[in-house]
């Protein structure tokens, strides 16, 4: 398969796993965000990278529903994406996003003066 179809299929992917956690999946409390989205060659396995912005118990609840509707986001990206086989999806989780924020949030205070 051409590296130009997996990464169209990558792109496509990620934008459809983030809406289906957007508007079918139940219960989110934090920002749930899809970081990346690898795929195996043949488009059998999908890892996705994603990030939760919250507090410690919001990230926690998150991850823990999304790994309960893993069966969910695949069925729903099957029924949405016209691929030969549905990839098996692996959910990644990654504190980028909330490491990110802590740096911006240091680098404001540091401006303000409130960090010497």
């Amino acid at each position: 398969m051409s590296t130009l179809r997996n990464e169209r299929v990558r792109k496509e992917l990620m934008r459809e796993i983030s809406d289906i956690i957007r508007k079918e999946i139940r219960g989110l409390e934090g920002v749930v965000s899809i970081v990346n989205v690898e795929i195996s060659h043949d488009n059998s396995f999908a890892k996705v990278v994603y990030s939760v912005l919250g507090n410690p118990e919001q990230v926690e609840k998150d991850k823990e529903i999304i790994e309960k509707n893993t069966g969910k986001v695949r069925y729903e990206v099957g029924k949405r994406i016209r691929l030969r086989l549905t990839p098996e999806i692996k959910f990644v989780y990654s504190d980028g996003l909330e490491q990110g924020s802590r740096v911006l949030d240091l680098m404001d205070k540091i401006s303000r003066g409130e960090i010497k």
